[in-house]
């Protein structure tokens, strides 16, 4: 559809873009397993209307909009003590888990490049659980990623990462939690290798890292998986996951601000000067600086742990209602959060998946292990029951042959 001529009046806008969406995920209603993080009406009005109020304001512009400086400073100061860091534990805003994975593994490769001189082509040593973000990041930057086999309970298995450390390694990769399965690698185990080799450790807590440590609150064994890691180096955390902060949002912390300080880009050869920044993008949308900082003064510590429980108990209702309802279901792992993959003995779960999805239902797909993936969110609470009953439903169709075709795995 080509720029009108004439411009047209809001209304018709508005009622075009609603009646375009009606094909849309259903997430209100819980269908979707991933892809969008939703506290409660009250919470995305103070999303919108933070967002509206530096709408226009561009975060590449820090000096000059010093009230997004402080609103930053204060999220990825929140953010390091949430991870066992303190007021002093440097950070940066980014739009993303991606964002964020690929500026911790440049840090990674300049860091070696002044540490080690002379090493071609750096390694980073991850489990095959990794977030295709790390090879994106290692394809652009020029790195080789060695994945290797994760151990029987799915998490990253120490010994293994250790005999693929070579001359080349720079450093490792760990999950809390990996995103397919939703268990959390042995991260203190990785620390003391990190430590004891002389490498980069970065934790990939995009999933976590924002409200784990309200599950661990609540009394839950959330194990230690950041800076209280004596190993760790660096830890992505992002705010518009379990943060329930607005899109585009994610924190990328450092031990120090020396490590930080290898994220750092500049340039001067150019007619203006001096250009030098810590993200990869350049203009940034002030609106979500103003909204992280919005969703962190709204709900506060108590509100966050409320969600870390909604999303607990709804983790549990809906594995409770697969066991009820579907014979041979098994959870992959030991999950400690919300996130987690089940299957059910005897079926394709490629096809579980498609016959969900006719029903509406977002079922992402595991392949190794065969499984579906479900991202507990408060809002999957109140349809816990509608999920397990679909999910049956689809089971005894997959294995009465009457379902037909294959959901393709997915992956954000």
């Amino acid at each position: 559809m080509p720029i009108p001529e004439r411009g047209r009046p809001w209304p018709e806008i508005a009622a075009e873009m609603e009646a375009a969406r009606a094909r849309d995920l259903d997430w209100r209603h819980g269908r979707h397993g991933a892809y969008v993080w939703y506290a409660s009406d009250e919470l995305e009005h103070v999303l919108r209307e933070a967002f509206g109020m530096f709408l226009v304001e561009n975060g590449l512009g820090i000096r000059v909009f010093p009230s997004l400086a402080r609103m930053e400073a204060d999220v990825l100061e929140s953010v390091a003590v949430l991870l066992g860091g303190g007021p002093q534990t440097p950070g940066i805003f980014t739009s993303g888990g991606t964002e964020s994975i690929f500026l911790a593994v440049y840090a990674m490769r300049e860091w070696a490049r002044a540490s080690r001189p002379g090493l071609e082509r750096p390694a980073i040593v991850a489990p095959h659980s990794a977030h295709p973000a790390l090879n994106k990041a290692a394809h652009y930057l020029g790195l080789d990623v060695r994945r290797v086999p994760v151990g029987p309970d799915y998490r990253a298995d120490p010994a293994a990462i250790a005999a693929a450390v070579d001359s080349r390694t720079i450093g490792l990769y760990a999950s809390a939690p990996a995103y397919s399965l939703g268990v959390i690698d042995p991260i203190a185990d990785l620390a003391r290798l990190a430590a004891d080799r002389g490498l980069w450790l970065h934790v990939d807590a995009c999933v976590g890292g924002i409200l784990g440590p309200f599950v661990r609150e609540l009394g839950y064994p959330v194990p230690p998986f950041a800076f209280d890691c004596d190993g760790v180096t660096s830890v992505s955390a992002d705010l518009h996951k379990s943060g329930f902060a607005a899109k585009p949002a994610s924190a990328l912390l450092f031990r120090s601000e020396a490590h930080r300080d290898y994220a750092r880009y500049t340039f001067d050869d150019w007619p203006s000067g001096t250009y030098s920044g810590l993200t990869f993008t350049g203009t940034r949308p002030g609106g979500a600086i103003a909204a992280a900082w919005a969703a962190f003064q709204f709900l506060g510590r108590e509100g966050y742990r409320g969600l870390a429980a909604a999303s607990m108990r709804a983790r549990a209702a809906i594995e409770t209602g697969l066991r009820e309802r579907i014979p041979g279901v098994r959870i992959h792992g030991e999950p400690p959060l919300y996130a987690f993959a089940w299957a059910a003995e005897g079926v394709s779960m490629g096809r579980v998946a498609a016959a969900m999805a006719r029903e509406g239902w977002v079922a992402g797909r595991t392949t190794s292990p065969d499984g579906i993936h479900v991202m507990a969110t408060p809002v999957h609470e109140r349809y816990a029951a509608d999920y397990a009953e679909a999910a049956a439903r689809a089971v005894e169709a997959a294995r009465s042959g009457d379902s037909t075709g294959t959901a393709r795995a997915a992956y954000n």
